[in-house]
């Protein structure tokens, strides 16, 4: 039976903050540092109008997004909402053009970063010789393309907390810039007159800037395709789009006060002046505001453009990269380095596209390119969002948009007004764009179309069967205890008419993204896969599911209450080390917040060695889950059941009577008919020993001790795992209980 392959998710473990900053460090990118002065050559002090009206036409799709975020909390973003939206071959096109698009903005920083290296080159005393074919720039920008592209094949990557530093880094560096400038302001009286020829090119100048310098206003995207990996999607997704808008927005508009009102144009006007430096006009700019002014915005560029560029290479090869995963592209932009396990191919497709652009147009071009790019996959979201309210009126939405279709319509129009606009602005970026989508429609026609169509009639065909509604969770770890698991779950999965969700956890080291676990989440792809073809050869659902978390015990709860699971079934290892004892008790103590059962199963439990299941009861809910699992267990292994009471030695005859009725009573409630077996042991542990005999599995429930108790004592079933050579599953029945200081202090919570 061909068996899908299990799905990929991220851990959700980004905060507001993180995610807000995600954003605000997309939009102040290389983009500000530099386009403003391109820009201030077309649009003349209106600079400050082209910003201001891009802060409002971005609004549109902004609250596009922020519906959408709020409500698919999958990665993908664009790309995935114009798939569900949008007929064929929108969808595909839409991540065409988004490879494209990120691919062309790598251009666009790697061109910043050489037009500012080549300046340190510069004041170190190297001009540059006439004798090379490229000039300095373009041979700058080539060479920091290859290097970042083998840092991303070797797998490095910038973590979140890096990523914050960098971001807050931008946003001081800009922060003195703009207060040097405005006392620079002060000691200009006349700085009004600046701005006095405030349209030198009329409306058509300020459009032109506005495309222009679309770019730097484009990241809050990256906000939503972070879904996945953020806490509270539904609340915090929308709210970072508008937090980062908020905070993003003033910051341009007073970058372009500044570089055109407080500096001295040399006797021609001050946008003119910065026009002629175009890319490294603001360092221009801040060499007159304060002494080591034009150091720290090189600094701040060089930034800049190698964070946007690593981040940038990274999100273009892993477009073709799930564009292949989706059966778009051709099979060899999915395969992983044997070694580094990255999409290498991916990679090298997406720097041979970088660098063709780089070298083939001038920075305005390739900034015309990207930008027309970009607003053309955003009025594609703009459209599929019209859709999407049509065909799922019911998605649960964290944030709606008011005036609906009004917002999307003007959103479809200003990109459509814009986009048509750059035509006059750059020709050869339209042409390149146009090159681009009518590959894509070909590529569509005749191989991706065809392709992608077999394999979704393949995978219907696959997981034509029903979910049910009550659900086992198998969390696996290896090959050597999947078996058992499994047998556990099969056996509770069918006796309730349910399916199985096989779930590995690829565990991240703190310091790491979460997104590069995706590279070696193929080595749990073999387990869960075998897991669920066994499942379906036993005749029921299943799905797999590979969770990318930081924390294991955090990746199975999330999974679990992202399925709506009714049973967690998960193994113990038998002497276990100090410190496995002490993850082991922080496990449990994190599982006591998932909303279902939970089974721990330690030692092998096969078909075929077990001839009596049985469950030891006691007082509470976990007696009962325990008696209520019994006749499941015995059915698939084709055991008695015989049901044990531990009392203490000395315990008296009403006791013993009193303990006998509370057993009938758990065991009537179970469906099991017989009378308990009363085992006379001060030792819990030794009296369950005693009793059970080869060919036995033990069921017992218990409460789950608090924190301090896990620490400082063995559980019950971690002493009858050690101790016996018998079988045991170890059942908590969930129970709401607020946690405490301890758990809440350690994170746990």
């Amino acid at each position: 039976m061909t068996v899908r392959g299990p799905e990929v998710r991220l851990s959700r473990e980004m905060r507001l903050l993180d995610v807000t900053m995600i954003g605000v460090g997309a939009m102040i990118g290389a983009g500000i540092f530099v386009l403003t002065g391109i820009a201030a050559g077309v649009a003349g002090p209106a600079l400050i109008l082209a910003f201001a009206l891009n802060g409002i036409v971005t609004i549109f799709t902004a609250m596009v997004y922020a519906e959408l975020g709020s409500c698919f909390h999958d990665a993908g973003g664009g790309y995935l909402w114009v798939k569900k939206g949008l007929p064929d071959p929108n969808g595909f096109l839409s991540g065409w053009m988004s490879w494209f698009a990120h691919a062309v903005a790598c251009s666009l920083y790697a061109l910043g970063f050489g037009a500012y290296f080549g300046l340190v080159l510069k004041s170190l005393g190297y001009e540059g010789g006439d004798h090379w074919p490229l000039s300095l720039q373009k041979l700058l920008a080539t060479a920091v393309v290859v290097v970042f592209c083998y840092i991303n094949y070797r797998g490095a990557s910038e973590t979140g907390k890096a990523g914050n530093i960098v971001t807050v880094a931008k946003i001081l560096v800009l922060g003195v810039f703009i207060g040097f400038g405005l006392a620079a302001l002060r000691g200009r009286p006349d700085w009004t007159s600046h701005f006095t020829d405030f349209m030198p090119q009329g409306w058509g100048g300020v459009f032109m800037a506005m495309g222009l310098t679309f770019i730097a206003f484009e990241g809050y995207e990256i906000i939503a395709q972070c879904s996945e990996e953020v806490r509270d999607p539904r609340r915090n997704i929308p709210r970072a789009i508008f937090w980062s808008l908020a905070i993003v927005v003033p910051i341009y508009l007073l970058v372009a006060l500044v570089a055109i009102g407080a500096i001295d144009g040399g006797g021609v006007p001050t946008w003119r002046y910065l026009a002629e430096k175009k890319e490294i006009a603001l360092v221009e700019a801040a060499r007159q505001f304060f002494a080591g002014g034009g150091l720290m915005i090189l600094v701040g560029g060089l930034l800049s453009t190698m964070s946007a560029l690593n981040a940038t290479i990274f999100s273009s090869s892993r477009v073709s990269f799930a564009m292949a995963r989706d059966h778009n592209l051709p099979g060899m932009f999915a395969r992983l380095s044997r070694r580094r396990k990255t999409p290498h191919v991916s990679i090298a497709f997406s720097m041979a596209i970088i660098i063709a652009m780089l070298l083939w147009l001038p920075i305005e071009d390739v900034a015309a390119a990207a930008d027309i790019m970009f607003m053309l996959l955003f009025l594609q979201v703009n459209v599929a969002i019209i859709s999407i309210r049509r065909k799922l009126p019911e998605l649960d939405r964290g944030y709606t948009i008011p005036w609906f279709p009004l917002v999307p319509i003007l959103g479809v129009l200003t990109k459509m007004f814009l986009a048509a606009w750059m035509f006059r602005y750059s020709p050869t970026a339209w042409l390149s764009a146009g090159v681009w989508i009518a590959g894509g429609f070909l590529l569509h026609r005749f191989y991706a179309g065809p392709r992608e169509e077999a394999a979704l009639e393949r995978i219907a065909r696959i997981e034509r069967m029903e979910r049910k509604e009550y659900r086992v969770l198998v969390a696996l770890s290896s090959p050597r205890t999947a078996p058992s698991l499994l047998e556990v779950g099969l056996a509770i999965a069918r006796k309730h008419g349910g399916e199985m969700v096989c779930l590995a956890v690829v565990e991240v080291p703190e310091d790491q993204p979460l997104l590069a676990g995706l590279e070696r989440a193929d080595v749990r792809d073999a387990l869960v896969s075998d897991a669920v073809r066994h499942a379906r050869e036993a005749g029921l659902g299943a799905r797999g599911v590979i969770k990318v978390s930081h924390r294991i015990s955090q990746g199975i709860v999330e999974t679990a209450r992202e399925e709506d699971c009714n049973l967690i079934v998960m193994g113990r290892r038998p002497r276990p080390t100090f410190l496995e004892w002490m993850f082991a008790a922080t496990v449990d103590n994190v599982l006591r917040e998932t909303p279902c059962d939970v089974a721990l199963v330690g030692r092998s439990v096969r078909r075929g060695e077990i001839r009596r299941i049985c469950p030891a009861l006691g007082e509470g809910h976990g007696a009962r889950l325990a008696a209520g699992l019994a006749p499941a267990l015995a059915e698939w292994y084709g055991a008695e059941i015989r049901p044990l009471a531990i009392l203490p030695s000395l315990a008296g005859p009403e006791q013993v009577d009193r303990v006998r009725v509370q057993c009938q009573a758990i065991l009537g409630e179970a469906g099991v008919q017989g009378q308990p077996t009363i085992v006379r042991d001060d030792d819990v542990v030794a009296g369950i020993l005693r009793a059970s005999e080869p060919g036995d599995l033990v069921v017992m429930g218990g409460p789950a001790p608090g924190p301090v108790g896990q620490l400082l004592s063995r559980p019950v079933s971690q002493d009858l795992i050690d101790r016996g050579q018998v079988p045991i599953i170890m059942v908590r029945k969930h129970e709401k209980t607020p946690a405490g200081w301890l758990p809440r202090t350690l994170g746990l919570r």
